[in-house]
């Protein structure tokens, strides 16, 4: 806990869960090979596989929703809590976070397909509040969305601390924000539009998916305590969760039921991860690629163009072989160029406005 003699040294200190980095890392390289499959001209061959389960994948999103949540109280809950960071302070590292590469790529796609529209949605995209804006729909860097919600969600984050003050409100508001997904996705409160419109593009909708992170960091310490004493028992609940998840996902429910069953995955392997230490989630491989989750899920379908460019269905007519090929050198080049752009180009911004 700290509190206003904290050291300054000390309170910059974040806490660190490196299981973490395995969520991040996998959730990146499933978003990726998704888009690739869903975008791919020559589909690879009908399974399980590329009908059902790499098609969810894109829902890892809500995973990167969940994790925001927990890793954003690890750094500031109790700094915001004890008054010891200022508005400028937090937003400024936001903003240098952020803002750079996506800039960066805001202005390579309006140079591809130059034109008035892309110029105007450029600008509302460096602002980083777009996600304010009414039914939008990114099209300069389509997967953009996240990062409009993300936003929404960091400057909503001092009364996000305020709604999390204690584990009964922190109850009584993820009670209350669900609740008010259930009724936004059955009733629309526009009254010229008869239907529902809400999505996940929407805060209201990710809101529980945040307040589910911040429940998890309210309870980090027995929660971490239990999975570290009973890792076989925890793993065990972690996989029956999963294996639940996706017997009952063979039926079709409604947005708002499926909503809450991805909540209730992504808070058990969050709760897994934060209190294990399995090599699969936190080795110096998924650390790297974690480092770089952001700019990957940014600039993956930057790249996936330029990999289509090469036309690799002329050299590879095996159609399940194409598509791992050109996952794998969409993946290799995204990294490539993320690493490139944020530790190089981009370092010298980073490092004066940081």
């Amino acid at each position: 806990m700290l509190n206003k003699f904290t050291p300054p040294e000390k309170a910059e200190r974040l806490e660190r869960y490196g299981s973490l980095d395995g969520l991040r890392a996998y959730a990146a390289i499933g978003i990726v090979i998704m888009h690739v499959l869903a975008n791919i001209s020559v589909k690879p061959s009908e399974n399980y596989f590329t009908v059902t389960l790499i098609p969810w994948f894109t829902d890892f999103t809500l995973l990167f929703m969940v994790v925001s949540g927990f890793s954003l109280c690890c750094g500031y809950y109790e700094r915001i809590k004890a008054g010891l960071i200022t508005p400028n302070s937090f937003y400024k590292k936001r903003y240098i976070r952020i803002l750079p590469f996506f800039a960066s790529l805001c202005v390579l796609d309006v140079i591809i397909s130059p034109s008035m529209y892309s110029l105007y949605e450029m600008f509302a995209d460096m602002t980083l509040c777009f996600g304010l804006l009414p039914d939008v729909n990114i099209s300069v860097i389509g997967v953009g969305w996240f990062l409009g919600v993300v936003f929404v969600f960091y400057m909503l984050f001092p009364f996000f601390v305020f709604l999390m003050d204690n584990r009964r409100r922190g109850w009584i508001v993820l009670v209350a924000t669900l609740l008010l997904v259930w009724m936004a996705t059955r009733y629309s409160f526009n009254g010229e539009s008869p239907e529902p419109v809400i999505g996940r593009g929407n805060i209201v909708y990710c809101m529980p998916l945040f307040m589910a992170g911040g429940l998890v960091f309210l309870y980090r310490n027995p929660l971490s305590l239990f999975v570290n004493r009973h890792n076989r028992m925890a793993c065990c609940i972690m996989l029956a969760g999963v294996l639940t998840f996706f017997v009952l996902s063979l039926w079709e429910y409604s947005s708002f039921v499926l909503l809450l069953s991805e909540l209730v995955l992504f808070t058990i392997v969050l709760i897994y991860a934060i209190g294990s230490d399995n090599i699969l989630f936190n080795n110096r491989v998924v650390k790297y690629v974690s480092g770089l989750s952001m700019e990957i899920y940014l600039c993956h379908m930057v790249m996936f163009r330029v990999v289509e460019r090469l036309h690799l269905e002329n050299f590879i007519s095996d159609t399940d072989c194409l598509y791992i090929v050109v996952s794998v050198s969409v993946m290799t080049g995204t990294i490539v160029f993320s690493h490139v752009m944020k530790h190089y180009l981009l370092k010298g911004i980073i490092a004066k406005f940081g």
